[in-house]
């Protein structure tokens, strides 16, 4: 696919899923729930998912485990016509700090939030290879702040790397983004302002010290 064409990825996707069969095998990486909620209701109206819990950016283990817990509350009270299932990866925020050592005061949405997109859907990859599931994909490209063009590339890339058909996707179309939300209040679900790592905390909490003085 050539990078360098403007992609309406959801067009993409929207195309594929269309003709994609029943029985298809989906690993979706989750950066939370409330992210999760619409991509769960639209996907799973074809394919069986699995969502791999997989975020060694949330930095803080309470955080860390609190929005785990409402990643599987959801799955197990939303209604879908495919069956959805969760999977948690290895909880190690070691590799994250690791991978973006260097990018630390990088801005967010900048080359170090590009690093962390590589590392978990790298491992998001890497495991639907190994567990023989037909596509991955991931729910980061509901958010407003999230750059879905540079995810899809990874995507892709990684798609090359371990012969793993990559599902693109950019979620926050067609009211994506909104329509997570309304599914977010009806399921009462955890939401933070911030994606999970001390560095975007840190600039949340300077953007409010700045606006509060």
């Amino acid at each position: 696919m050539n990078m360098n064409v403007k992609i309406n990825y959801q067009k993409e996707l929207d195309k594929l899923i269309e003709n994609i069969p029943p029985d298809t095998k989906l690993l979706l990486h989750s950066c939370c729930a409330p992210c999760s909620s619409y991509v769960i209701s639209y996907l799973s109206n074809y394919v069986d998912i699995t969502v791999f819990y997989y975020n060694p950016n949330i930095t803080e283990q309470e955080e860390y485990n609190k929005r785990a817990k409402e990643q599987q509350r959801l799955i197990s009270e939303m209604p879908t016509l495919h069956k959805v299932s969760f999977m948690e990866g290895i909880y190690d925020d070691k590799c994250f700090f690791e991978a973006v050592k260097g990018y630390e005061n990088c801005k967010e949405g900048g080359d170090r939030c590009k690093i962390c997109y590589r590392l978990r859907l790298e491992e998001t990859a890497r495991v639907a290879e190994l567990e023989g599931f037909d596509y991955f994909s991931t729910t980061l490209t509901i958010s407003p702040l999230k750059n879905a063009s540079a995810i899809n590339e990874i995507g892709y890339d990684l798609a090359k790397k371990y012969g793993i058909n990559w599902l693109p996707s950019d979620f926050k179309k067609n009211e994506g983004y909104k329509k997570s939300i309304e599914l977010s209040k009806k399921y009462s679900l955890y939401r933070q302002n911030y994606c999970g790592c001390v560095f975007s905390l840190r600039d949340i909490k300077n953007d409010q010290n700045y606006n509060n003085s």
